[in-house]
């Protein structure tokens, strides 16, 4: 397995950025440096803007592994022994496990790495939760960012967990090379896939509390969706043999059955990825998804606060209050008078 990935840019660190020191330190590998980047990050601070432009181009070498499944399905508990296992492989491996915000402080719920706590100790372990903030997918861009740092501190393998019901297509499709959703006998999350589109996100299906009835039932409609899902496809990458055929497979993570399978067969995607060609691809498509996100972050940003300062802000914000405007109207007025100028 090829793990020195070509680097697509140089970078010369910039002497103007006040913290320069903890850029030198990540690179390094620093845990402390990279804890305090990331909580910069999540506090939205312009250093850490500043940071992330100086290590970007030293990213790029990480093989990011999504995670997803509904509630009670058992993805900490499968992480905690895929950790396990990438470590006997001695590969430096990190998790952000992006958990439910809570709804009074807007921070995570730290049930994961709670869960994670018997790789503490680890030197070559980086664990750290995040809150999804409220976004659709589960994952902020605060999670996305914290990667790059990871990335940049030289972990090989890089694990998101992001809770998954169902809902819409996973926003994790943007930011990992290789996704895993993680589901449990009987639980009718076959069919909530389908009916969803979640499972042509899908790389790696993993049916986890196997030990449990109907197992061989979920294992035996998973199998058949895939087929339905591959006969359906008439693209190039079907065609020429370089697309993917997804797997199947049943864990008891509880006691690591399985699992060092599962870690086996996301390796196996990597080097599938690497043979064609794929991983690159992959690559750019997620660098400029990320653009994106950042362009419509930043211009949301940028434009609030200018609306904010103008006299018209004001005058309108008293109008709302003396009821001679609705909120609805005042809004659609105020971008259509921003937009005619």
């Amino acid at each position: 397995m090829n793990w020195h990935m070509k680097k697509k840019r140089k970078s010369v660190l910039n002497p103007n950025i006040e913290n320069i020191l903890s850029v030198k330190e990540i690179l390094s590998g620093n845990k402390l440096a990279g804890a305090r980047v990331i909580r910069l990050i999540e506090e939205n601070d312009p250093q850490a803007f500043e940071l992330l432009k100086q290590l970007y181009p030293y990213s790029g070498k990480a093989f990011i592994i999504g995670i997803t499944g509904s509630p009670g399905v058992g993805k900490s508990t499968l992480i905690n022994s895929m950790i396990q296992e990438f470590r006997k492989l001695d590969k430096k491996t990190a998790v952000v496990a992006v958990d439910p915000s809570s709804p009074v402080s807007g921070g995570a719920i730290l049930g994961d790495r709670i869960r994670m706590q018997k790789h503490a100790t680890d030197e070559n372990v980086f664990i750290r939760s995040m809150a999804s903030r409220g976004e659709k997918g589960g994952l902020s861009r605060a999670a996305k960012d914290a990667v790059i740092v990871l990335d940049t501190m030289g972990y090989e393998i890089i694990i998101i967990e992001t809770v998954g019901a169902g809902q819409g297509e996973f926003e994790i499709a943007n930011l990992a090379h290789s996704i895993g959703i993680v589901t449990i006998p009987g639980a009718g999350d076959g069919m909530q896939a389908v009916k969803a589109g979640i499972l042509e996100k899908g790389d790696i299906f993993i049916v986890n509390k196997s030990d449990k009835p109907d197992v061989d039932q979920t294992l035996h409609q998973l199998n058949m969706m895939l087929e339905m899902r591959n006969s359906s496809r008439t693209d190039f990458q079907t065609t020429t043999g370089t697309d993917w055929t997804p797997k199947v497979l049943k864990t008891s993570a509880q006691n690591g059955n399985g699992v060092k399978e599962v870690v086996d067969t996301f390796l196996s995607h990597f080097d599938f990825m690497e043979k064609n060609n794929t991983f690159d691809t992959k690559k750019d498509e997620m660098e400029i998804l990320y653009f994106n996100a950042l362009l419509k972050d930043l211009a949301l940003e940028k434009l609030l606060k200018y609306i904010k300062t103008s006299d018209r802000y004001v005058e309108t914000i008293k109008e709302i209050q003396s009821c001679k405007i609705d909120p609805l109207s005042a809004a659609e007025l105020l971008t259509d008078k921003l937009i005619e100028r």
